[in-house]
């Protein structure tokens, strides 16, 4: 599968309760058990009005469907062919 980064803008995500959070993630959750074993959702970063996420999935097609089933909008998304951390130094 390929590795995509996906930014959301989502007015007030940073503001929202960690019960909240749990809705959004529980809505993600569905929907990924719905179109799998095609994308994984990897994990998420919130930052003010922004998220970014990261997703595996063999299409970027298939990350669109996830946001049309789920209600997320899509700002922009990225393949990222490669990973960099601090041990590819080594």
């Amino acid at each position: 599968m390929k590795r995509y980064l996906i930014e959301r803008d989502i007015s007030g995500i940073g503001n929202l309760s960690t019960e909240q959070l749990k809705g959004v993630a529980a809505k993600s959750n569905s929907v990924i058990a719905k179109l799998a074993p095609n994308i994984q959702w990897l994990e998420s970063y919130v930052a003010a009005d922004r998220t970014f996420c990261i997703y595996l999935a063999e299409s970027e097609a298939l990350v669109f469907e996830h946001a049309k089933l789920g209600g997320f909008p899509v700002t922009k998304v990225t393949e990222v062919p490669i990973v960099i951390s601090p041990m590819t130094a080594y």
